[in-house]
């Protein structure tokens, strides 16, 4: 029952990871590339807005898929599947890697976009600010991607 329950709370894990992965790959291959054709009037407002709405809808979607993925970890630990531990190891480890590129980098730049929407104001920065953002997205992509990959093999190894 334990390995059944570590399958479930494993795929969950995947599904919401798999929400947060798509949506950098999107920032990553489309988003980026229109960001780059606009000026930083426009650039700051439609990623102000994008970022207010994603930080309130994200957080439950993005820590849904880090506490499952501990979860993950723990059951296969209390089950005695090392395999599955390590792969699901990875997978946490390459989640709080985003975690902190995402605390550290993302969120402080969402926050003053989201100002500068909300209050029509265009910092002078406003270019810097999305080529900051943008610089930080291969390595969110690869690290969920890692995640995905992680949480993948821990439902093969189970």
């Amino acid at each position: 029952m334990l390995i059944v329950t570590g399958q479930i709370v494993a795929t969950v894990a995947v599904l919401a990871n798999a929400v947060v992965y798509g949506t950098d790959v999107c920032g990553a291959v489309i988003m980026r590339s229109v960001y780059r054709k606009l000026d930083d009037a426009t650039v700051t407002i439609s990623a102000g807005w994008g970022h207010y709405y994603g930080d309130k809808r994200m957080p439950v979607v993005g820590a849904g898929g880090v506490v499952t993925a501990v979860l993950t970890l723990v059951i296969a630990l209390v089950a005695g599947q090392i395999g599955a531990a390590v792969a699901a190891g990875i997978a946490v480890a390459a989640l709080l890697t985003w975690l902190a590129f995402y605390v550290r980098v993302a969120k402080p730049i969402n926050t003053q976009q989201t100002a500068a929407a909300q209050s029509g104001i265009i910092p002078a920065n406003a270019r810097a600010l999305q080529d900051k953002w943008d610089s930080i997205l291969k390595y969110r992509v690869a690290l969920q991607f890692i995640a995905i990959a992680g949480l993948c093999a821990t439902l093969i190894l189970f």
